[in-house]
């Protein structure tokens, strides 16, 4: 037996490989939105985290230069 059948009978199970391309392609962009709600919550929690006393020192000295 060849084929898709025999693969499942024989325990590799390869489903990329199956998958229409429109399957394929609904698979990557829900991968791609995952890895976007994913950046966006870590920027989110980057932008809230607080200026480090050493860079707003530093931002002073450089505006009392100027």
């Amino acid at each position: 037996m060849d084929g898709p059948a025999a693969r499942r009978e024989g325990g590799n199970l390869d489903v990329k490989k199956e998958l229409p391309d429109r399957e394929k392609t609904i698979a990557a962009r829900a991968r791609q939105r995952a890895i976007g709600r994913e950046l966006r919550r870590i920027y989110d929690e980057v932008v809230q985290e607080p200026v480090p006393n050493d860079f707003l020192e530093l931002l002073r000295k450089i505006d009392a230069k100027g």
